[in-house]
C-alpha cells in the first residue's frame, strides 16, 4: 500500500498543495490544473460551465487569472454578477480543488494592455474571429480568422483578462483509507481553515 501524502492530516500542507498545483497548472500544459472548469451564472439564473486556460495563480494575493473574449457569454455573465467559480479534478493525483470568489473583468486598462502585449501571436489570433463567439452559423466553418498582423492587432478590442479573487477554497483528496476534505474562507485576518466531512 502506498504511503500517505504529507498533506493527508495537515491543513497547512493541504493549503500549500492547492496553491502548488494551481501555480504548476499555469505553465504545465499536461497538468489537469491547466484547464479548470469555469462556472458562472447567466442572466436567467442558470449555471454555465466551460473550460478556461489558467494564466496566473498568485498565492500571495489569492487570485487566479484567465483570458477571454469580451464578446463571449462568459464575459457578460462575469460583468453582470461579478462572481465566478473554478473547479479542477486531477484523476492521477485523486485531488479536486474548487475556488469561488469575486471576478473582475479587465478590458480597456493598462493591465489588459500589458497582458495582451505579452500574449503569443497565435493566442491573439482567436480574438479576431468574426463573427464573435457564440454566434449561430449556417455551417461549422462559416467564420473567419484574422489573416494580417493588423487584423490580429485589431483583436485587442475583444480581449479581456479575468481575475478571480478567491473567497473560498476547497480541497478534496480521495483515498480508500479515508478521504480528506478541507475548506479555507478568506477573512480580514487571513484564511480561516477547517476540515470538512468528505
Amino acid at each position: 500500500m502506498s504511503e500517505l501524502p504529507p498533506f493527508y492530516d495537515d491543513l497547512t500542507a493541504c493549503h500549500d498543495e492547492v496553491w502548488r498545483r494551481l501555480e504548476e497548472g499555469v505553465s504545465d500544459r499536461n497538468s489537469a490544473f491547466h484547464t479548470p472548469a469555469l462556472g458562472t451564472v447567466d442572466p436567467y439564473g442558470r449555471p454555465q460551465v466551460r473550460a478556461v486556460v489558467l494564466r496566473q495563480a498568485d498565492r500571495r494575493a489569492g487570485t487566479l487569472t484567465f483570458h477571454c473574449d469580451r464578446r463571449s457569454e462568459k464575459a457578460s455573465e462575469i460583468a453582470g454578477t461579478r462572481c465566478a467559480a473554478l473547479q479542477v479534478y486531477d484523476p492521477a493525483a485523486k485531488i479536486q480543488v474548487r475556488v469561488d470568489g469575486t471576478a473582475e473583468l479587465h478590458t480597456d486598462s493598462w493591465f489588459a494592455d500589458s497582458v495582451w502585449a505579452q500574449a503569443r501571436p497565435m493566442n491573439r489570433t482567436v480574438y479576431g474571429i468574426s463573427p464573435g463567439p457564440g454566434t449561430a452559423l449556417a455551417k461549422g466553418g462559416s467564420y473567419t480568422l484574422p489573416e494580417t498582423d493588423e487584423a490580429i492587432r485589431d483583436g485587442r478590442e475583444n480581449f479581456c483578462v479575468v481575475v478571480i479573487r478567491a473567497e473560498r477554497l476547497e480541497f478534496l483528496y480521495l483515498d480508500r483509507r479515508g478521504h480528506r476534505r478541507a475548506l479555507w474562507l478568506r477573512s480580514e485576518a487571513g484564511w480561516v481553515e477547517t476540515w470538512l466531512t468528505p
